[in-house]
């Protein structure tokens, strides 16, 4: 039986790119040896010091609340569960888009409200104690959070964000992809991206985006 290779993944559930990004290494561990290993990290944490429009910021104001439910759980369960609960919270959030920017950056009440909804719903679908969506008012697992977003994050350096994968001592930021390549192609795009992040003194290769996130 082969070895299957660990890959290290943080993310942030609110980030569509990390999403599309995760659903292209299911896609890998289906047709290479490898093994994701789901960490979470905080665009809230990250964006916290940065000159930002105010839209967005009262956005991230919300956006530490399902990674705060995700600590919470991974502190009960243990680190395994992240897979699962991520891949509940990010189908809602980003396939049926019921956390959009708009919808969390107005009205306080309702995008609280929204929040308990769909992370409640999320650890209802993951077999996980849905009490714990009370941790996302809570700044009990904060420390938590911060701890490992900088554990990431410290493996790419602050210009960067949300995913971060680590492979052995590499460590990259991205792929940024859409849509998520599938079967073959998701393997094909692994093994370029392994063999450039690979290469010493190698940092970055990238062109503007032409497209939005393609969510099927």
């Amino acid at each position: 039986m082969t070895e299957r290779t660990a890959v290290d993944f943080w993310f942030d559930p609110l980030c569509p790119w990390a999403w599309m990004t995760s659903r292209w290494l299911h896609e890998v561990a289906a047709v290479r040896p490898v093994e994701p290993r789901w960490h979470i990290m905080s665009l809230a944490v990250l964006n916290e010091d940065k000159d930002i429009p105010e839209e967005y910021r009262r956005a991230l104001e919300h956006a530490i609340k399902p990674v705060r439910v995700l600590q919470a759980a991974a502190e009960k369960y243990g680190e395994g569960v992240l897979g699962t609960l991520y891949t509940e919270l990010g189908t809602r959030i980003h396939n049926e888009g019921r956390l959009r920017s708009s919808q969390i950056g107005g009205d306080e009440g309702d995008a609280s409200t929204l929040f308990r909804e769909v992370v409640g719903e999320a650890l209802e679908a993951a077999g996980l104690d849905p009490g714990l969506v009370e941790a996302a008012d809570s700044t009990d697992h904060d420390e938590a959070v911060r701890a490992s977003h900088a554990k990431g994050i410290g493996l790419v350096g602050q210009e960067v964000g949300t995913p971060v994968i680590a492979v052995g001592d590499v460590a990259f930021f991205g792929p940024v992809v859409s849509p998520a390549p599938k079967g073959e192609d998701a393997a094909k795009l692994w093994d370029g991206v392994l063999l450039v992040a690979g290469t010493d003194g190698f940092f970055e290769l990238k062109r503007s985006r032409t497209r939005s996130p393609i969510f099927d």
